[in-house]
Order: C-alpha cells, then sequence, then structure tokens
C-alpha cells in the first residue's frame, strides 16, 4: 500500500542557507465576483510556471490582479485553457509563466517560496530524477541576483491531483457553488486523503482541493532522505 507524506518549509535548513526570494508569477488569471454565492475570492497553490501565455493577444488581460465577473472571468480561462495541462481547473488567481523578481543569498538543494512555492537547482532536479521519482517538472524562473555567478534555480510545477477524504471536511461547510466553485473551508487538523483519487504516476503533487498542500510520496521522501537534500520535512498522512 502506497504511503503519503505532506511535505513542509524545514525552517533551520532556510535560516541556514538564508536565501530570500521576492517574485512572483506576473500572469494569471484574475479573480472572480460570483453573482450565485456572493464571494469575492482566488484561489492559492494553483500555478503553471512552464505554461507560456506570452504569445496570446490578450496577454494584457491576464497582468493585473483583480476580480472580475463570473462571465468574464469563465471567458479569459477558456483562453488559457488549450495552454494548460489537460483537465486543470484553472480557479481564479491560476498563475502562469516563470517566476519573476529578486533573490539573494545562498540557497539549498530544495527552497520554498512563500510556503507555496518549491524551488530546485538543476542539478538537484537531475539527481531525483535519476534516483526514479516520477513526474517532476522544472520551470526556469527570472530571478534577478545580486551576487556574482548566480545559481540555476528552476521552479517545480506541481500540479493539482487527488482530493482530501470528505471525512476531513466538516459536515456544515456548504458544496462547492455550482457556478464558480468555490469550497471555502480551513485547513483540517489531521487531512485524510482520497485514496480513490490519488495520482498512480506522479511521485510529487498538491492536492487537488486544498491547493496548498503539497504530497509525496514514500518514493519521494525516500530519494530526498537518501541524497540528504534539506530544505523539506515530510509528515505521514492517512488514506481512506
Amino acid at each position: 500500500m502506497s504511503r503519503y507524506f505532506l511535505l513542509d518549509e524545514d525552517q533551520a535548513a532556510a535560516a541556514k542557507h538564508g536565501g530570500v526570494v521576492n517574485a512572483w508569477h506576473k500572469l494569471g488569471l484574475p479573480g472572480v465576483r460570483c453573482h450565485t454565492c456572493g464571494a469575492t475570492w482566488t484561489d492559492a497553490g494553483h500555478e503553471y510556471p512552464c505554461v507560456d501565455l506570452s504569445q496570446l493577444p490578450e496577454r494584457g488581460d491576464f497582468e493585473k490582479a483583480r476580480p472580475e465577473p463570473f462571465p468574464e472571468f469563465a471567458r479569459l480561462r477558456e483562453l488559457v485553457r488549450p495552454l494548460a495541462p489537460r483537465n486543470a481547473e484553472l480557479p481564479p488567481g491560476t498563475g502562469f509563466g516563470p517566476l519573476v523578481g529578486r533573490a539573494h543569498g545562498e540557497f539549498g538543494p530544495i527552497a520554498w517560496v512563500g510556503g507555496l512555492k518549491l524551488l530546485v537547482h538543476r542539478a538537484v532536479l537531475e539527481r531525483i530524477q535519476a534516483a526514479g521519482v516520477r513526474g517532476l517538472l522544472g520551470c526556469r524562473t527570472e530571478l534577478r541576483f545580486r551576487q556574482k555567478n548566480p545559481p540555476e534555480l528552476l521552479e517545480l510545477q506541481i500540479e493539482p491531483h487527488g482530493r482530501l477524504h470528505p471525512d476531513c471536511i466538516p459536515p456544515d461547510v456548504p458544496p462547492p457553488c455550482a457556478t464558480c466553485g468555490r469550497h471555502a473551508f480551513k485547513w483540517p487538523d489531521s487531512p485524510i486523503l482520497d485514496a480513490a483519487s490519488l495520482p498512480t504516476d506522479l511521485d510529487l503533487f498538491r492536492v487537488g482541493n486544498f491547493a496548498t498542500m503539497i504530497v509525496g510520496t514514500e518514493r519521494f521522501m525516500n530519494a530526498v532522505q537518501h541524497l540528504e537534500l534539506d530544505g523539506l520535512t515530510f509528515r505521514e498522512l492517512h488514506t481512506r
């Protein structure tokens, strides 16, 4: 039976290396104002740094963060859908393209940005892949460093797959909005993964209905530990 682990930042490793990143994805879907549920919202954790929107004639529509009425949001989402991975949900706030901004200091083999994104050195990514870890996709970044000979850091495109099991979602939480899809609930104290929904060909993914959670398989954890790569902590998750 497969084992799955919730990834988090190793604060001691981050403090040891001291690297700092101030960067974001310059292109993204706007937020939405939903006429059905009345919410104005964006989601977090849905980011596709390898998806290039730069050639879209409507590129300018994806440069400014702002809420839009649902029909306009849906129109913009359909413009990018052909460029995105198949079956991507693309909620409000989905980001695209390389991470753009400034960075300084030293970075360990695996580094976090804002607790949501993972950066790796190219050589580290190649070592993890050589260890048999499946489905990793490294995307170029546009980080500006002050120091000479800056590192080449890639952002991992970690796509949402699978679901949290309904048993860890409070029963009083309303169902997803039929129009915009908003399903608002807090981070569960004891997350449980829906075993039947989990991907069988990926060793690193986000949880589909809670995309700020990054999950690695036992194969991924073993590879990171065998290669002695710091930057991550692992907490085993139950499945049901």
